[in-house]
């Protein structure tokens, strides 16, 4: 396995008209192969267009992204193959049945032996009994369960992930918690979490990224977080940021990526014409 990250983003900008405010601004990380990362922040924060740019769907102001060492500015087929994106709010085609549509993702992927992945994920995700149902007859739950299945069709190496567990009873949700937990450590996978669910972030994510107004405002593991603001729980954090409430502890630098991002990421800084909001 490289050593270099899953993810080096340096930069980040993304303006939807010139005259506006950024959506995102200035974001840089570098986030290392096999770790879980928690993206948080309130509406409006930049969750969304971050994980557009990060898909390759919208198009920078100003940075670079690098996914799995490819510069998604240049050469993003490459990265997409080698990566996916879960969310229970993206409707898969009504009409097609729950094996239809994870046929079209296998093809779409290049995925080899394409029942057999589809068959070792029904398994897996407790989806045999909907297979043959169409996906607009599913339930939130099995929504969600079958869009994560989606996300895992080509085995990635890194993995987006919008409110993964959104619907879920609490027994099913800690299960979905519990496979990622497993996958990560059985394959090296880098996943990105975005998340409202706390206690989510809480259990799976080694650091977490506070995201206000398009800018980083705090960074740290979840444990690093509460001691800073002295806090029992990341909900509490949470509304400190939101509410404008000053951390107790010295928070890191954020204005200018670490030495090493630095020297392994330089600014392409390359604009181009925005996406409408």
């Amino acid at each position: 396995m490289s050593d270099a990250p899953a993810l080096q983003v340096q930069g980040l900008t993304k303006r939807y008209r010139p005259d506006a405010p950024p959506a995102v601004e200035a974001l840089d990380f570098a986030m290392p192969r096999g770790a879980t990362w928690g993206l948080l922040g309130g509406n409006g924060a930049g969750k969304t267009t971050t994980i557009g740019m990060l898909l390759g769907l919208l198009v920078p102001t100003a940075g670079r992204i690098v996914a799995l060492g490819h510069d998604m500015a240049t050469d993003r087929f490459a990265a997409l193959a080698r990566m996916n994106f879960s969310s229970p709010y993206v409707a898969l085609p009504h009409r097609l049945s729950v094996a239809e549509n994870l046929r079209v993702y296998c093809h779409l992927y290049g995925v080899p032996r394409a029942e057999r992945r589809i068959a070792e994920l029904a398994d897996q995700l407790h989806l045999a009994d909907l297979l043959d149902r169409p996906a607009g007859e599913l339930s939130a739950g099995q929504k969600t369960r079958v869009a994560l299945a989606k996300a895992l069709v080509n085995t990635p190496e890194l993995l987006l992930l919008d409110e993964p567990t959104a619907s879920l009873d609490p027994d099913t949700g800690d299960w979905v918690r519990s496979w990622l937990e497993r996958y990560r450590a059985e394959t090296g996978c880098a996943i990105l979490l975005a998340s409202h669910n706390m206690a989510e972030v809480e259990r799976l994510c080694d650091q977490v990224l506070m995201l206000k107004s398009g800018r980083v405002v705090d960074r740290g593991s979840p444990a690093e977080l509460l001691a800073r603001y002295g806090r029992d729980d990341l909900e509490e954090v949470f509304l400190d940021i939101a509410r404008n409430r000053r951390a107790s502890g010295p928070s890191p630098a954020l204005a200018s990526p670490s030495p090493a991002l630095r020297g392994r990421v330089g600014v392409g800084a390359s604009a181009a014409s925005d996406d409408a909001p």
